[in-house]
């Protein structure tokens, strides 16, 4: 995130506290959509398609992420302050834990798309969390993941 970017997530972000939500093997009820780390990262940087979008999710479903999408988010981070409002942004999230059927899920869909479309390793971790959960996932790359057999993939507005 550049300078200023992080200001623009904090404006969004509710107040609250800073620690690391968790979610640790407890499937989630029918209410939720799981966010992939596309979309967050258009949020901070202000793209209001991506803002309008999430917002209009927040509306009729809880938002959750994987915990690859929040580990991704901090990689994206160039400092401390960066850092901060990334975990307090967070916090609007549950943070779903990769539990052991995620992971067995995700080397299910390696094994089955890494050769023939590329799957990459934390896509890969992100739709096993939605189909471990059983929740939709919201992306903005449909490409990523429209390929991918048992995950309901929501559509993203074009423009």
């Amino acid at each position: 995130m550049a300078s200023g970017e992080g200001e623009r997530i904090w404006k969004i972000a509710p107040a609250g506290s800073e620690t690391y939500a968790k979610q640790s093997g407890v499937t989630l009820s029918d209410d939720w959509v799981i966010v992939d780390t596309d979309i967050l990262i258009d949020v901070g940087s202000g793209d209001k398609t991506a803002i309008a979008y999430l917002e209009s999710l927040e509306k009729s479903k809880e938002l959750a992420v994987s915990a690859v999408t929040y580990m991704e988010l901090i990689v994206g981070c160039k400092n401390k302050r960066e850092q901060q409002v990334v975990k307090r942004f967070v916090t609007r999230f549950e943070v779903i834990a990769l539990t052991e059927a995620i992971t067995e899920k995700a080397l299910e869909l390696l094994l089955e798309y890494r050769l023939s479309h590329g799957l990459l390793i934390a896509d890969a971790l992100i739709a096993a969390t939605a189909i471990e959960q059983n929740q939709p996932l919201a992306s903005k790359n449909q490409r990523d993941y429209r390929f991918i057999g048992g995950l309901e993939l929501l559509p993203y507005p074009s423009g």
